[in-house]
């Protein structure tokens, strides 16, 4: 990316997570591996309503710096653009509370494996929404997905243990 243009210059770095999608190998995995460590600080600590506000403003800023970043790249949800990763993972922890330490990584392998096979309709959202909005919504998808069985995974859990 070579642009002179601030707005481009600070959308690529809002889509990318700064360096986090720059990272060698696999940038979405490092993108859901830095959501994960960061939430406990910046997101699990919040109170519900904060939580979805949260989750909303990383859409809306999300949305706008995919789309940003398609157009300054030349490509398609390049892959360097993580925080749809960011929106997605913490989608995936919106409601829980208080929870043991193995949510995290539950959490974060179940994201990505709804993140990578992209099964119906994550593939659908990614495909048929343009720009930025595609690029966000599939992964809240997949997110959704996620929330999904690890709340399952959990009750599972509680009725064991």
């Amino acid at each position: 990316m070579s642009t002179s243009n601030p707005l481009d210059k600070l959308a690529a770095a809002l889509a990318t997570l700064g360096p986090v999608g720059h990272f060698p190998k696999a940038p979405g995995t490092w993108g859901s591996l830095a959501a994960v460590v960061a939430a406990p600080w910046l997101f699990l600590n919040l109170t519900l309503p904060m939580r979805v506000a949260a989750i909303a403003l990383v859409f809306i800023v999300g949305t706008w710096a995919c789309g940003r970043a398609e157009i300054v790249m030349g490509k398609k949800d390049p892959g360097c653009v993580v925080v749809d990763e960011l929106f997605g993972q913490w989608l995936t922890l919106l409601f829980f509370t208080a929870m043991p330490i193995w949510y995290l990584p539950a959490a974060f392998v179940l994201f990505r494996i709804f993140d990578i096979l992209k099964p119906w309709p994550v593939k659908w959202a990614e495909n048929t929404f343009p720009g930025g909005f595609g690029v966000m919504l599939d992964d809240g998808v997949a997110g959704l997905y996620a929330m999904g069985c690890l709340h399952l995974l959990a009750y599972v859990v509680s009725l064991v243990g």
